[in-house]
This record gives C-alpha cells, sequence and structure tokens, in this order.
C-alpha cells in the first residue's frame, strides 16, 4: 500500500475554495448583522400604534352652548426636544350641557391649519380653498373627506380632548 502525495494544484484549490467560502460566509454574516436593525428601523413604523392621549383643555362651564373655539393642547407623541412645537390645536364645540365635539385643526387634503369662520359658520382652509360645513363634512374645495374628529369626554367638570399625531392621511 503506497499512498502517493496529491498534487500541489488540488491542495491549493482545496484551499482557496476554503478560504473563498469563509469569505463568503463572513461577508454574509457582516451584511446581516448591518442589514437586519436597517430592515427593523424601516418596518417597525408599520406595526406601531399611533400614541393617543387625554388631555384637559377647560372646565365644562369655561365653554358657552353653541360656540365652537380654538383649544391649545399638547400633541400626543412629543419628541424631548420639541419645546412649542409640540403644542396643536383643536376646534372645539359646545353641544349640549355635557355634550361637546373636537375636530382637527388640519385639513385633510395636505394638513394646512383650518379656521373657523362664525359668520358664515364655515371651516375654511387658506392654502388651497378647501371649505368644511359646521358639522365637519366637506363643502367645497380638494378635501377629499371631512375634518377628522376627535373623542370628547367630560370628567370631574373638565373637558378632555384625546388627541393623536396629525390626522391628514
Amino acid at each position: 500500500m503506497s499512498t502517493t502525495p496529491e498534487p500541489l494544484e488540488t491542495v491549493e484549490t482545496g484551499r482557496r475554495r476554503l478560504l473563498s467560502l469563509i469569505s463568503i460566509a463572513l461577508g454574509a454574516a457582516g451584511a446581516t448583522l448591518l442589514g437586519v436593525p436597517f430592515v427593523g428601523f424601516m418596518v417597525a413604523p408599520l406595526f406601531e400604534r399611533a400614541p393617543r392621549k387625554w388631555r384637559p383643555v377647560g372646565a365644562v362651564d369655561g365653554f358657552s352652548v353653541g360656540a365652537t373655539v380654538e383649544v391649545v393642547l399638547r400633541d400626543a407623541s412629543p419628541l424631548a426636544w420639541s419645546g412649542t412645537t409640540a403644542e396643536t390645536a383643536a376646534w372645539l364645540r359646545r353641544v349640549g350641557e355635557q355634550e361637546f365635539i373636537a375636530f382637527s385643526m388640519n385639513c385633510t387634503h395636505l394638513g394646512c391649519p383650518v379656521r373657523w369662520v362664525p359668520s358664515a359658520d364655515l371651516f375654511l382652509c387658506p392654502c388651497h380653498g378647501g371649505v368644511y360645513y359646521a358639522d365637519g363634512e366637506v363643502a367645497a374645495g380638494p378635501p377629499p373627506r371631512g375634518l377628522v374628529r376627535y373623542p370628547v369626554r367630560v370628567r370631574g367638570g373638565r373637558v378632555e380632548i384625546q388627541t393623536s399625531p396629525i390626522p391628514i392621511a
């Protein structure tokens, strides 16, 4: 039994193949380590629920029945460094003794701020001519749907609005 040594070219080819496979495996592992957090960062917002918080806006007797007023409140998801940009607003109407309706301040077309015109009994968007009736439904212009309504409740004699991020989509 004599063993003949393998030719040098076969050993070298096997070594190159092994090193090539190790390089590919290490490259794939590195790409996975870098790619998974990136993909997670891009996909995670699709599965997160928008934060919602109840914000007090004033005492019940501070609002007149039938009047629509602007109330200032804090955004539902402010960043620590947001400062005054975390302040937002809503239109609040007192309908009855304990009944209120709150509308988003933002037009459903492109998110521009709407204003209430009491003499016309309409909400107007100055940017693109959006017009809404007093109940928040579209009267004219490009908005695809009526103003977004916020949930409102009365607790302990105070009116609270459940906020969410700017609802334009």
